[in-house]
């Protein structure tokens, strides 16, 4: 009981990492797309990341080499997570504001849920679950009130459409990854995703990356260099082992405090905007995001209830 106990208790650590981590992630990624073309900064980020996590499993540990069916797994969900979950996000943010970004993404936990209640039509959604989902929106709406002016850019719509894309994918790619994860090494796994997701940039980066403002900066090379070894291989590898030993509403709760970390950093940073409408648009978000996985989980308690009554 206690290796279990443990286990859970190292999840809970990787998931309070994963809340700081990736909240700086944000930020650091702009700073290196404002300076980098952005699919190919996203794509040699991941596929550097994925080939220290790889290489350290099969040249290090010798671990065996995984079969064609599962390297097809493992490419199909990088491609989702990685390729559209932070490729699409790394190109927004060249016009996107890091901490706008990130109260967008926060919305993961939301759309997992629905997802899963999608899937299982037989749940209908509670009162508190659609209580959520609307205070959750209207979070969203006031965030987007202070933009306003910004929405003239296409470019810039087409930026908040992708990062909402790419938080749907990555949605998408955890719900695959749970269902499986137990059966596999999570982190051998997470650096397989990395790898196949930074490759599949690529092409992106050929269609749409001006190639030709590709300039190496002390700011490309710091951002870089943090994104690979703590924002990919450390706090992947984290989001992989807590998907493995939590359950995946749970393991997603780290965007609670993404968004707080990001605002605040971007603030302090980049100067961006960030005054009294910003900071309650970020409270009600987050009130919407608690009250959709509160009304999940009161509604699971109450089916895991009906049924013991049954037997």
């Amino acid at each position: 009981m206690r290796p279990v106990k443990k286990e859970i208790g190292i999840a809970y650590l990787c998931l309070a990492g994963i809340c700081l981590i990736w909240g700086t992630t944000f930020l650091v990624m702009r700073i290196g797309v404002m300076n980098f073309p952005p699919f190919l900064f996203a794509g040699l980020r991941q596929i550097t990341a994925g080939l220290l996590l790889c290489s350290f499993f099969l040249l290090i540990r010798r671990d065996k080499f995984p079969s064609l069916n599962d390297l097809r797994i493992q490419a199909f969900r990088g491609f989702l997570m990685i390729t559209c979950g932070n490729g699409l996000v790394s190109w927004a943010e060249v016009v996107v504001p890091s901490g706008l970004a990130a109260i967008i993404c926060s919305t993961m936990p939301v759309m997992v849920i629905l997802i899963n209640l999608s899937v299982n039509r037989s749940e209908m959604p509670n009162w508190i679950i659609g209580l959520g989902v609307l205070t959750g929106l209207s979070g969203i709406i006031l965030v987007f009130s202070e933009y306003l002016a910004d929405f003239a850019n296409p470019t810039y719509r087409w930026g908040i459409v992708l990062i909402f894309i790419a938080t749907l994918t990555w949605a998408v790619g955890s719900i695959l990854t749970k269902r499986t994860i137990h059966t596999s090494n999570p982190f051998f796994d997470a650096g397989q995703q990395m790898f196949f997701g930074g490759i599949f940039c690529i092409p992106f980066s050929l269609a749409f990356d001006n190639l030709q403002q590709v300039q190496w900066s002390t700011d490309v090379i710091f951002a870089l260099t943090y994104l690979v070894l703590i924002g990919s291989v450390a706090a992947f590898s984290m989001y992989a082992y807590t998907l493995s030993k939590l359950p995946i509403t749970i393991a997603s709760l780290y965007s609670y405090v993404n968004p707080l970390v990001a605002v605040v950093l971007g603030w302090l940073v980049l100067e961006e905007k960030l005054n009294l409408k910003i900071g309650l648009a970020f409270l009600i978000t987050v009130t919407g995001i608690y009250l959709v996985n509160y009304g999940y989980q009161h509604q699971k308690r109450k089916q895991y209830e009906a049924l013991n009554l049954k037997a």
